[in-house]
This record gives C-alpha cells, sequence and structure tokens, in this order.
C-alpha cells in the first residue's frame, strides 16, 4: 500500500461512529522516512479543525520540548492511535483503538522508524503493555520488534499538572540522545 493509498482510505473511512461527528480525519505528519515517530492517543479539537495532528495548547507546549531538546518537528512524524476526534475529547474507546489501530500499522510498515515514543498512557497501552504504568514507566526503552519504543507523558496531561514538565523534559532529553546515537551507529 502506498502513502496516498492509505490516507486516501483513512480520509473515507466508516469503520466507527466517530467518522459521523469528524470534521477532518488526521492522518499524520511530518518527515515520512523519520527515524523517530511520535504517536499519542487520538485527536482533539484543534486537530479536528485543521486535520494536523499537535497543534492545540498541547501541541505548542509539545513543540516547545521539541525545540528545548533541539528536535526539529519537521524531522520527525507525528500520528494518533486514531484518526478522528472522539465527542468532547474523551479517552478513545478499545473498540475505536481497533477499528483504527491498522491505519497506524500501516503508517509505522511505511516509514519504518528506529524509534516510537507513545505521547500518554493510552497509546503506552495499546503499543507497549497493557498494564503500562505511565507514572512509573515514562521513559523506559522497551524493545519492539525492529524498533525501540518508550512512553512519555502527555502534553494535555502537562497542562493539568505542570509538576511533572520537568520529568517530561528529562525523558525528552532521552529520547534525543537516543535519536543521536542513530546516527553515530
Amino acid at each position: 500500500m502506498t502513502w496516498q493509498e492509505l490516507e486516501n482510505e483513512c480520509i473515507t473511512c466508516r469503520k466507527c461512529e466517530l467518522c459521523k461527528t469528524r470534521t477532518n480525519t488526521v492522518f499524520g505528519a511530518g518527515n515520512k522516512n523519520a527515524d523517530l515517530m511520535f504517536v499519542g492517543e487520538a485527536p482533539g479539537e484543534n486537530e479536528d479543525l485543521t486535520g494536523i495532528p499537535f497543534v492545540g495548547r498541547a501541541g505548542k507546549l509539545f513543540d516547545k520540548y521539541l525545540e528545548a531538546v533541539g528536535i526539529r518537528r519537521d524531522s520527525v512524524y507525528i500520528a494518533n492511535m486514531l484518526k478522528c476526534r472522539p465527542p468532547k475529547n474523551r479517552d478513545p474507546l478499545p473498540s475505536e483503538q481497533d477499528m483504527c489501530i491498522e491505519y497506524l500499522r500501516n503508517q509505522v510498515r511505511l516509514i519504518s522508524p528506529k524509534l516510537i515514543v507513545c505521547l500518554g498512557r493510552i497509546s503506552a497501552i495499546r503499543l507497549i503493555d497493557p498494564h503500562f504504568m505511565i507514572t512509573r514507566q515514562h521513559g523506559i526503552w522497551y524493545k519492539k520488534g525492529s524498533f525501540e519504543m518508550c512512553a512519555v507523558y502527555h502534553p494535555s496531561l502537562l497542562l493539568r499538572d505542570p509538576r511533572k514538565k520537568e520529568d517530561m523534559l528529562t525523558d525528552m532529553k532521552v529520547v534525543k540522545a537516543k535519536l543521536d546515537a542513530l546516527s553515530v551507529n
């Protein structure tokens, strides 16, 4: 499947009820040859309006972390597990994740990143471990197939709980170090 075929299939998706309330699908954005991919849970209101992931308040905070550690947003790929916004930004239902996960799997196949960072507990639970505890396991790397994965706090959590911002910065520094190590090897 090509990028265009995958994106067209996603844009016209009617697998779950979320298609009835979306303004836009939020397929993903960034470098399609990236070594580093970030995966969130689902689009929010601003993302639904623009069709671009992480552009609202949480996205702007995320951009600050990328900038702080020297990662250019256009050098990575950013996607969500769900491609449509759940009503009132509620957590994605397992059934919705099941319907949408194949789009993400195909994105991962096409990009073939070396590092995947889950933004928040929901994507970490789905992609790393069903018993993942974000407060205990954030920043810890796991080998999964041909790539390494970790999870960091979701930027929207940091807006609600600023006490975790320092942990996020520490984790993002480790992400940057991992990314830099790829170019050395």
